[in-house]
């Protein structure tokens, strides 16, 4: 279905009942990436998955985005949908709108699952963010593909499952030009890591050991911020690790929420 809220419209799939949880996918994907997720979560809740502005088959407007515009988004979707509490997951961007969010409305999140994502990225990583942007503007989204794919998986699971990479591969190609440039815009500026310690809500930090876009680092720094913060580290993954290696993905996710449930 498709919600209408901070101007736009956004797409979104419901799916299962019980509690709410939340998933928010990565640059350049949409909802279709957490298809081995919610097969398994929708037996114990009702999962919201949904489509980024920019992204699938929500509005794709020109111009430049914030993170804090995808948590207004976000808001305006739990409302229309009749979300008052949540868990939230999100890998990548998602997890940065989940953080930004966490910040802005308190008390939204039951619990955050922040998978293969950053709260700072470091000013001189700005000319790699310029130059994807200048080359979807002047080439479209087909020369990104492969390249974000080397970063995304490791060199083995490329290799061995080229099904998967038709199927990224054809998300990543999809995606609006002024969507993805839009998030461009937005995720380099993200700079959130001394505010963390304000969110007082269970959190699982979840990354892959081999992630080069959103090393471990990266996630050690969200789990120090966060007060209680859980961190797991899934071998032979890289960013898009709930894709890589789905079957620890989801034990971990579903061992976290049955805790937090408890």
């Amino acid at each position: 279905m498709r919600v209408e809220t901070n101007g736009i419209r956004i797409h979104c799939e419901v799916e299962g009942d019980g509690p709410w949880l939340l998933m928010s996918h990565s640059l350049a994907c949409d909802s279709r990436m957490w298809r081995e997720q919610i097969d398994v979560f929708k037996g114990r809740f009702r999962v919201l998955a949904f489509d980024t502005r920019g992204h699938g088959r929500s509005d794709a407007p020109d111009g430049a985005y914030t993170l804090e515009q995808l948590a207004d988004d976000l808001e305006g979707l739990m409302e229309a949908v009749g979300v008052e509490r949540c868990h939230y997951m999100g890998l990548s961007m998602g997890g940065m709108i989940g953080m930004t969010h966490a910040l802005k409305y308190p008390g939204r999140f039951e619990s955050l699952i922040l998978c293969d994502t950053s709260s700072r990225i470091p000013a001189e990583a700005a000319p790699v963010w310029k130059q994807r942007i200048d080359m979807a503007l002047s080439q479209g989204m087909g020369p990104l593909v492969q390249p974000t794919l080397v970063r995304w998986f490791t060199e083995n699971f490329r290799k061995a499952r080229p099904d998967m990479m038709d199927r990224v591969g054809g998300l990543i190609r999809e995606t609006p030009v002024a969507g993805y440039v839009g998030c461009c815009h937005a995720i380099p500026k993200i700079d959130l890591t001394d505010r963390l310690a304000t969110v007082q809500v269970p959190t699982l930090v979840v990354v892959g050991d081999s992630d080069a876009g959103t090393p471990l680092e990266m996630s050690r720094e969200i789990q120090l911020a966060l007060p209680g913060a859980q961190l797991a580290v899934i071998p032979s993954a890289s960013h898009l690790s709930n894709l890589e290696q789905p079957d620890v993905f989801n034990f971990l996710v579903g061992r976290f929420l049955d805790s937090v449930r408890a």
